[in-house]
This record gives structure tokens, sequence and C-alpha cells, in this order.
């Protein structure tokens, strides 16, 4: 391995998720919060949902009830006012159903002097969630979204039609009070009806296009979950407010701006990254390979979201396959790809992400694995475990999708 790649990797990494957190931006979205002068509830899903809670009550002061649901392990102490839970992801699991429904407990008698604090970051999708079907079956539906490789905007269209709380069913819950929604947004152009599935914003997906990805994946659903799809949900929603706070962009922007601190000459290559993880760890690779002989420290940067095809039963994550992809085309290269997902968790790891540079393949080969083999078992978590390959932070508190890094050295 590197070690000056490596050191410079991890450095990157830091200060990129640092620039994200979401404490200064909640506050910053809390300067146009204005309740009406009745109850002033919290209710917070997704991974950043704790952080998110945290940071809105210091702010306010405050609040008359709150309930927070997360990831397991998110939760990094107590919130005056506020009950915290922590549920399964990405498959939804019965804490989550439970939570939410404490959640619509909590406004389910409200007046028009009330408001809602909802705050919302990515994760909420699977945490915060009452289905409309048995739950061992949108379990089992989002095994499938996961496996088949359907994108983000894809999995929400369906999962929209099978709850209580999505597709802004819960802010239709909540009328007449008021919903003042703070974003953090995990989904490329900030999306307001998809990210965690639109809770409090309008749909503008249809049930033609729910309907339309069933066939484009050949997924099996059952004829009570065929009839959810047909049915629509809120198209207008007069008693929100959304604030967006933080974004993709913003953490590409740290990215470079730390390169550029280690000496390296920094290219945004896109905030947009939408493509399969292998192809995009390939690329990132065939870029280094082109500027080879530039002679100057390079760094290439990639946001947004891969997806994985499972072709196997192993262990990993879309960052971790990215960096693994790489491998084999930076073999023999002073440099290294490595990609991590910003709220430090990537699949169901412990891992946040993955790296690899010039000596990656090597030091797989010598131990028996070839990175093409373990990509195809989708098992990049136990190779890289084996190199040093993984990138742990433990959770982070935020949630702006991922960034990808190509680093060079002359």
């Amino acid at each position: 391995m590197n070690q000056t790649l490596r050191k410079d990797a991890n450095q990157i990494v830091t200060a990129s998720i640092r620039a994200v957190l979401p404490d200064e931006a909640v506050e910053r979205a809390l300067k146009a919060f204005s309740p009406r002068g009745g109850r002033t509830l919290l209710v917070a899903a997704g991974k950043a949902a704790w952080q998110m809670a945290y940071a809105a009550v210091a702010a306010l002061g405050h609040v008359d009830g709150g309930v927070v649901v997360t990831k397991y392990d998110h939760i990094r102490g107590n919130i005056p006012g506020v009950d915290c839970y922590e549920a399964g992801h990405p498959v939804p699991d019965e804490n989550g159903f439970a939570a939410t429904g404490k959640a619509l407990d909590l406004i389910s008698d409200l007046s028009a002097d009330d408001t809602v604090l909802f705050l919302l970051s990515g994760g909420g999708s699977a945490l915060f969630e009452q289905p409309l079907l048995p739950g061992e079956e949108l379990q089992d539906i989002t095994r499938q979204l996961l496996a088949c490789g359907a994108d983000i905007v894809e999995i929400n269209t369906i999962r929209k039609r099978l709850s209580r709380v999505k597709g802004g069913r819960f802010a239709e819950a909540c009328a007449p009070a008021q919903v003042f929604s703070v974003v953090l947004s995990d989904i490329l152009g900030d999306p307001l009806d998809m990210i965690a599935s639109g809770p409090a914003y309008p749909d503008k997906s249809t049930c033609a296009e729910a309907l339309a990805v069933v066939e484009k994946y050949k997924l099996a659903f059952s004829a009570q979950a065929m009839e959810l799809l047909r049915r629509e949900t809120p198209q207008v929603l007069a008693n929100v407010t959304t604030q967006i706070t933080g974004s993709v962009r913003e953490l590409c922007a740290a990215a470079a701006a730390e390169c550029r601190a280690l000496g390296y000459e920094p290219v945004l290559l896109t905030d947009q990254l939408c493509c399969e993880a292998r192809e995009a760890g390939s690329m990132l690779a065939s870029i280094l390979r082109t500027h080879r002989g530039d002679r100057k420290k390079l760094a290439y940067i990639a946001g947004g979201e891969t997806v994985v095809h499972l072709t196997g039963k192993g262990l990993g994550g879309r960052n971790q396959e990215l960096a693994l992809a790489a491998a084999p085309g930076l073999a023999g290269l002073k440099a290294a790809v490595f990609s991590v997902g910003s709220d430090g968790t990537d699949g169901p790891t412990d891992a946040a992400g993955g790296y690899a540079d010039g000596e990656t393949a090597a030091a797989l080969a010598a131990k028996g694995l070839d990175a093409f083999a373990v990509l195809h078992e989708n098992d990049a978590y136990h190779a890289l475990s084996k190199v040093n390959g993984l990138i742990t932070t433990g959770p982070t508190g935020t949630n702006v999708n991922d960034v990808a890094v190509a680093l060079l050295l002359p």
C-alpha cells in the first residue's frame, strides 16, 4: 500500500464529511422557522435524524414533544423532550414500523395553531415507515428493489404507494397544523418528492411510473401490492414549508478544497454520478492511466450515488465495490481511488467505503484473490479487509450521498 496516498485519502475523507455535518446547516434553516404559538412538535427521520434533532432542540431551546427514527447505532444520547428510536436500514423492520407509529400518534390531534418541525435525511425511506401491506411483504419488495439494480428514484416511486407516511401522506396527516420541513438531501438534483420518499412533499410521480418499474425489473408483487400501486398519492399540500440544507455539491466542494490544500490540482468530474459502482471504479482508474505522464499531483472528484447489481452472496457496499473495481486498472501506478458514503456506512457493513491503489491488485493476488471474481460474488468487504482497504469512520450524523476521489502522484 502506498502510505502517502492512504494518508491523503484519510485526510480528504475526514475534511469532506466535517464540512457537511448538519449542525450549522440546521441552525441556518431554522432562521426561517416561525411557530404559530401553539405546540411545537419535532419529528426527525433518516440516518442524520439524531444529529439534526439535537441541533434543532439546542437552537430552539425546547420542543413540546418529539420522535426521532434513525439507524441502529446512530443515537448518541438523550435529547430533551424527544423520544429516540433505532431501526433497520436499508430493509425496514418492525422497530421502524413501531417508531413511525409513535410519530403518527404524536401528530394525531393537532390544531391549526400547532407546528410540526419535520427533519428529514437520507435513509428515511426505510426508517420512517408504516406499511399499507404486511411488513414481511414490504421487506421482500425492498430486497427485490435493492437487488435488481433499480435506482433510488425508481425504488422510491414504488415505496410511496405502499406506505401510510410517504408521498406526502405524513404532512397530510399533520393537517390542519403547519409543517416546517428541513431536508438534508441525498438524491441528485434535490427532488423533494423523492428524498426519503417525500413524506412532507406533494408527489410528482404517477401510478403509471410505479407500474412501469415493476414491469421493467420483472418484480414479483402480490395482488394487494399491485392494487396499492394504482392509488394516487397527494398531489397538493397547502400546509408545508420546506428548506433544503446540505447536498452532495457541498461534499464535493469540500473534497476539492482539501485536495488543493494537500497540493493536488482538483477536477470535479460530476456531482451527479449515477452508474453502476463497478463502472465508476473502472472509469476513474482509466482517467488516472490517461494522465499518468502529466508530472503533477492530480485529483478527480465524482459525487453522487452509484448502484450495485447483485450477482453473488458476499458482503459489501457500493463504495467498496467502486474502489475494488478500480484496483486492476491502478496496478503499477502511483495512484489511488477511494469512495465513501457521507453517512459513514456502506451497505450492510461497518465500513464507510473502500480504498485501492496501485499495489492493491498485487496484494489481493498474494492472498489468492482476484478482484473480478470477488466483484462477481459482491464480496468487496472481505477482500478489502485483507489488504487494509476498508475506510471506517463510524456513523457521521450526516447523509448527502457519496464522494469518490481518484488521486495521482507524479
